[in-house]
């Protein structure tokens, strides 16, 4: 009997867009080099101008393992960063990892596995955001709860299914190529907006709970607000542009904001019987802690209720107050082409 061939695995490039990561950044490339994947892998870092001790790493990184390579990004910004990566990298499954992500062990082998079953142009799954001390825990709590996030599955978890977007990503080259890479003037929301453009070429996302990167969250109220309200005001923008994509999700924390502003103005100059919007919002808001912070310490408990406003309140801000000034060179269709190095012909996926 003829034995049968086994086919080759297709090699995989990783991505990704570092800027200021010298905290994490050894730990993330650490946990792409020590992937349990048979196939060939590469990982090209797109540095921007940090201003801490990563791009000494990342060259301590190169000289270490011949698989690591850099490519600058002087602008700083996430979409250049990953346009600049995939233009260097050469194979032709396609993976994006921010310098603060952990993939698990079997991350790549089950996502090119996926790919194959599902014929999708994309795949991701949970975001699994873990904290290191109480206030990052109670973070942590509160972007994987319902009530913090909504019924986004790549933040909450959920069955295997068809998704508008997913969180990080593996492509096929050749789809994100044909769109043209990401679009620079998305600052953030850049996966969104990509996402969007896949599906109405007719490709798939598919979302999967069997991929799971760890993510680190903000480590400060402040910077947390600044995350948020910056999700919000670019939120917007992909509505403006892509009509038709906001929904009842998108538009809660906004309300929220609203609503609890009202009352507190009336309340303060009519009536203080408006003051009970705010006060609901606020017991609401508590009572929906308990079970996001089921298990952590007291301490992270405690400041969950903080996390979950500061997320609503900064999100609907960022959404209202978004200017229209933000993306105004973005034009409808395929952008120009990202194309890199030349690659021998793409295993099949």
């Amino acid at each position: 009997m003829n034995a049968v061939t086994p086919v080759p695995l297709p090699a995989v490039s990783v991505i990704m867009p570092v800027l200021d990561e010298e905290r994490h950044l050894r730990d993330s490339v650490r946990h792409i080099l020590e992937q349990d994947y048979p196939g060939e892998l590469e990982v090209v870092i797109a540095l921007g101008p940090s201003a801490d001790r990563t791009d000494a790493i990342a060259t301590e990184l190169v000289s270490e393992d011949s698989r690591v390579r850099t490519v600058p990004n002087p602008t700083g910004r996430t979409p250049a960063a990953l346009n600049a990566a995939i233009k260097a990298s050469r194979h032709p499954v396609v993976v994006r990892v921010d310098g603060h992500g952990m993939l698990a062990p079997d991350y790549i082998a089950t996502a090119v596995r996926l790919l194959e079953e599902t014929g999708a142009a994309n795949v991701g799954g949970l975001m699994h955001a873990e904290g290191e001390n109480d206030w990052e825990r109670a973070v942590a709590a509160a972007m994987t709860s319902k009530i913090g996030v909504g019924n986004a599955a790549f933040h909450t978890g959920g069955p295997a299914a068809p998704a508008d977007t997913v969180y990080l990503g593996v492509f096929r080259r050749e789809v994100l190529e044909r769109q043209g890479g990401y679009n620079v003037e998305f600052v953030r929301a850049q996966d969104w907006e990509l996402n969007h453009r896949i599906r109405e070429a007719g490709h798939l996302i598919w979302f999967s709970p069997e991929l799971r990167v760890s993510y680190r969250p903000r480590p400060s109220v402040r910077t947390l607000a600044r995350q948020y309200r910056d999700y919000g005001r670019w939120r917007r923008v992909v509505t403006r542009y892509h009509r038709g994509s906001v929904n009842l999700r998108y538009l809660a924390a906004p309300a929220a904001l609203l609503a609890n502003a009202a009352g507190i103005v009336v309340g303060a100059a009519l009536t203080p019987w408006a003051l009970a919007v705010p006060a609901a919002y606020v017991v609401g808001i508590t009572a929906g802690s308990l079970p996001a912070g089921r298990g952590l310490p007291v301490g992270a408990r405690l400041r969950v209720p903080l996390a979950l406003a500061t997320m609503h309140m900064c999100w609907g801000f960022g959404f209202l107050t978004s200017p229209r000034s933000l993306a105004r060179r973005v034009i409808a269709g395929r952008r120009p082409a990202v194309t890199g190095p030349a690659r021998p012909a793409p295993a099949d996926v």
